[in-house]
């Protein structure tokens, strides 16, 4: 079903939006100061051209363990890549929902864009992974929470 989706998702408006993300990631490689947001902007890309089954979640939230783009400077990056990026392609995104909200069978389309359109605003600190992993992922950081909370 979810390649079915994506192939639906792709040829009806994802290509359009995967293309933003890239050009937007152009952008920011040509001015070398920006390629830390080039490269969350081609991962992103990926994810907007096919986001059926796969899900963006917080690095630190997946590994356990901070990094530069999950601490202060990735706080930094994102507020700086909203000014620049981000406030364009979530305008983008919520268009588009808008757009698959009118019909009914664009109903889930429209809640991707939605998705979408809330990552496109901080987008430093992510990565994309399959729903299985995202999920697993929660899990283990559930259940370890809950260990430190018994040991208190």
């Amino acid at each position: 079903m979810k390649t079915l989706g994506n192939l639906i998702w792709f040829i009806f408006g994802g290509i359009i939006m995967g293309l933003m993300w890239s050009l937007f990631g152009l952008i920011a490689f040509v001015t070398v100061v920006g390629i830390p947001w080039g490269r969350a902007c081609f991962v992103m890309a990926g994810f907007s051209f096919f986001p059926f089954g796969r899900e963006a979640i917080a690095r630190n939230e997946l590994s356990q363990k901070d990094d530069v783009g999950t601490g202060g400077l990735g706080l930094i990056g994102n507020i700086i890549w909203f000014i620049f990026a981000g406030l364009w392609l979530a305008i983008g995104h919520l268009s588009s929902a808008i757009i698959c909200f009118i019909t009914i069978i664009g109903i889930p389309f429209g809640i991707q864009h939605l998705k979408l359109a809330g990552i496109s605003i901080a987008p430093i600190g992510k990565t994309v992974v399959s729903k299985e992993v995202a999920t697993a992922a929660r899990m283990a950081n559930a259940k370890q929470t809950v260990a430190e909370l018994r040991q208190e």
